[in-house]
């Protein structure tokens, strides 16, 4: 229960509104619901919730060893604690074509506003890495039909991911995206582009909404808001900024009571407790019951 969410219908038709503002949407990862509602508090317009993210959390490298369930559960937790759209990597889709028509009404049903499927093959890895495998155009074609077809909220965004360029070029990751748009897909995810130059040859060769991924230590340039808007592009994603920089805070945190035998010294930079309370609006749910919050920090 969190006061005052809108549904997952009204968050669809907001962020389909919003992509044809022709402003660009940032949307940091969350790899958890209270990271959600930060970015939410920050003035974001979206949240992402990355596979790498998600399965790294789990204690499990980005090699499509999740599954339906566990990304659905965790996309619903996280898409429940924000008035923000949100968007799912979906890997593969789970499978072949039947299989992604499955995931798109789960992630539908889970209250997702959307989610991206790749066209890697078997067992996928980050789309930052070398020796990628794909699937044929047509097959990842079948899969975008069967997604798209079974959709029950015509305003849940099917986005079709390529991993071309790495292994077909540009020009060949090109194809692919402009074949999937005509399989039905509504937006194109272009993996591990390079540099400005080759967004803009998307950006003019393919006409449906466009995100970039602007992951750290990876193949692409980490270019600015001011650049990516410029450049037309719609969505820009940070998918494992936030894990990243948690988890260096806490690598940190416990070498520092490793070897001074206490935190004293980490208190100053760590989320109080007045500041967490203000983050989840625990005053808020006295409205359900006075008996919650009647206490002063």
């Amino acid at each position: 229960m969190r006061p005052n969410a809108i549904s997952a219908d009204q968050k669809r038709k907001a962020f389909r509104a919003a992509l044809k503002s022709g402003k660009l949407l940032r949307f940091p990862g969350a790899f958890s619901p209270l990271v959600a509602m930060a970015i939410e508090r920050h003035g974001f317009e979206g949240v992402y919730i990355s596979g790498a993210a998600l399965s790294a959390d789990l204690g499990l490298p980005d090699i499509g060893l999740t599954t339906l369930s566990e990304v659905s559960g965790r996309g619903a937790a996280i898409a429940r604690a924000t008035a923000l759209p949100t968007l799912i990597d979906a890997d593969t889709g789970f499978g072949e074509a039947l299989n992604a028509a499955r995931t798109i009404q789960t992630l539908e049903s889970a209250g997702l506003c959307g989610c991206h499927i790749e066209d890697q093959a078997g067992s996928k890895r980050c789309g930052h890495l070398d020796n990628k495998s794909l699937v044929t155009t047509q097959a990842m074609v079948e899969k975008i039909r069967a997604s798209t077809g079974a959709r029950r909220d015509k305003n849940f965004l099917i986005m079709a991911r390529t991993d071309a360029r790495a292994s077909e070029g540009l020009n060949g990751a090109i194809e692919r995206a402009r074949a999937y748009v005509d399989a039905g897909a509504d937006a194109i995810f272009p993996e591990a582009l390079a540099d400005e130059g080759e967004f803009e040859k998307f950006r003019k060769a393919v006409k449906v909404p466009l995100l970039a991924n602007m992951t750290e230590f990876g193949k692409s340039k980490l270019l600015t808001i001011r650049q990516l808007s410029a450049l037309g592009i719609n969505i820009v994603i940070y998918p494992v900024t936030t894990l990243r920089l948690a988890m260096k805070s806490i690598e940190d945190g416990l070498a520092t009571i490793k070897n001074e035998g206490t935190q004293a010294s980490l208190v100053k930079t760590m989320q109080t407790r007045a500041e967490l309370y203000e983050l989840l609006r625990y005053e808020s749910y006295a409205k359900f019951d006075k008996e919650i919050f009647n206490f002063k920090l």
